[in-house]
């Protein structure tokens, strides 16, 4: 049994976009997924990009955005849906409602997202 606690949590953050590093490669033992939960303010993007090595499911937990998808596809995602990326398919996500959106995302296998963040808080911080 593992227990991952708050101050263990590292948080990444780029302009209207907070990701809580919940479970990975450097606060577990696990060498099988990240565990990400990700709060993106009102009118914050998460740009298209894609995992050549990884698969990514992202579950939404509260608010509405758009899925950012290939060639200029966008797809409504709301609180309660599931989408799942297969390596190498492009995604993003805009949050174009007046609510901050949350999802949760587990990549598998774990991908340590720090190189995709601006900005590098210490873990457990809750200044974000």
């Amino acid at each position: 049994m593992e227990l991952i606690q708050k101050e263990d949590i590292q948080v990444f953050a780029n302009p209207g976009v907070v990701s809580r590093q919940l479970l990975n490669p450097d606060n577990s033992q696990s060498r099988r997924i990240t565990l990400t939960e990700v709060r993106l303010e009102p009118g914050a993007c998460q740009p298209r990009h894609t995992h050549e090595r990884s698969e990514q499911i992202w579950y939404a937990v509260r608010g509405v955005g758009k899925l950012l998808l290939a060639e200029g596809q966008e797809r409504e995602f709301r609180a309660g849906d599931v989408a799942r990326f297969e390596e190498g398919d492009v995604h993003g996500l805009e949050n174009s409602a007046q609510e901050e959106f949350v999802y949760i995302s587990v990549t598998a296998p774990p991908i340590h997202f720090g190189y995709a963040y601006h900005e590098k808080e210490e873990k457990g911080n809750e200044k974000i």
